[in-house]
């Protein structure tokens, strides 16, 4: 019969009479929702990773239980959104206005999980994975490094009015936070390469971004250019996560910060940090470009291209431990397998 309630921090004892339980409990849901739901509308005026919302999927039990849909403001927290009113990920992609559906959901949310309690999975449904590439003037020059034979290339594009696009991976093959990523048992020099990741509905529309992870085998793709496919596109070499980022705004997401570290046996081995405004193209010509004579039925992921780049003297373990950050999303870490 007694209930100690904190709000807005405050820590408060009271004594409910048992003909009044039903209305105080509706009371304090709607409360705790619209308490919740405040912090989406501060978005426009601030980008404090606390105010915006981000979406994300995730498992209870990954062995017997169906994703579910959830929001998080502060990384801590998840308010599942119930499959009653809203059935997908697309579904709120795909919307009008994505945070109006957030917000509809919350109102009939009745479940909040710690973020250590679930299991994460991928923030995506069937939306492909593409990416760009030498968008950084850190990238021209590793990529030049990797091979005489195609440094003119790559210097090249980096210049050229149509950037460097190419396909990373379908929807279902995409791996969540603290999966594994994987490293090819045929290749000699595998790095991760942190980005960021625009995520589109299929009106071409930017609706949010998340962290991805575009592993590579770089002495597969300096042997020769036309490997590329095969030094970006296998089993595992594509990991996004932990949500979606709620924003479209350039400016604000350009303030952004991407680092990186890599723990070998309890020990940092490589770490590397760069910015996001260090992109030499805008989104929306990378985007606009993606779109060309192209359609995207689900929507589209595109990878941004990468700042931070081990030198050739480092090369991915088994075991090895990835964790990119970006300052307003969160923290995306996996591990390293051979496949």
């Amino acid at each position: 019969r007694y209930f100690l309630l904190y709000i807005d921090k405050k820590r408060v004892s009271m004594k409910i009479r048992p003909h009044c339980r039903y209305a105080f409990f509706s009371a304090f849901h709607h409360y705790r929702s619209v308490t919740a739901f405040n912090e989406i509308e501060t978005m426009s005026s601030s980008m404090n990773i606390e105010d915006v919302p981000r979406l994300c999927k995730y498992s209870l039990d990954v062995k017997t239980s169906t994703p579910r849909l959830g929001v998080t403001f502060d990384g801590t927290q998840i308010h599942d959104l119930p499959s009653t009113h809203i059935g997908s990920l697309s579904d709120i992609v795909e919307s009008d206005n994505p945070v109006e559906v957030v917000r509809s959901g919350l109102t009939h949310s009745h479940e909040q999980h710690a973020v250590g309690d679930v299991t994460l999975l991928p923030p995506v449904d069937h939306q492909e994975v593409w990416a760009a590439g030498v968008t950084y003037l850190r990238s021209k020059s590793a990529r030049m490094e990797e091979s005489d034979f195609s440094a003119t290339a790559y210097d090249r594009v980096y210049d050229a009015p149509r950037p460097e696009i190419f396909f990373k991976s379908l929807g279902q093959k995409v791996v969540g936070p603290d999966d594994a990523v994987g490293i090819r048992k045929d290749a000699q020099w595998n790095v991760p390469e942190p980005e960021l990741a625009l995520i589109m509905n299929a009106n071409a529309q930017l609706v949010g971004c998340t962290i991805g992870n575009d592993m590579s085998s770089r002495d597969i793709e300096g042997e020769n250019l036309l490997y590329l496919p095969q030094a970006k596109t296998y089993a595992r070499s594509c990991s996004l996560g932990p949500w979606i980022v709620l924003t479209s705004n350039e400016n604000d997401i350009r303030e952004w910060t991407i680092t990186i570290s890599i723990v070998r046996n309890g020990s940092e081995c490589f770490s590397g940090k760069t910015q996001i405004n260090q992109i030499k193209r805008s989104f929306s010509e990378l985007m606009s470009y993606l779109w060309q004579s192209q359609t995207f039925p689900h929507g589209v992921v595109l990878l941004t291209g990468t700042g931070v780049v081990p030198d050739e003297s480092f090369t991915l373990s088994t075991g090895d431990q990835i964790v990119i950050e970006i300052s307003g999303i969160g923290q995306l870490s996996n591990h390293v397998v051979v496949v």
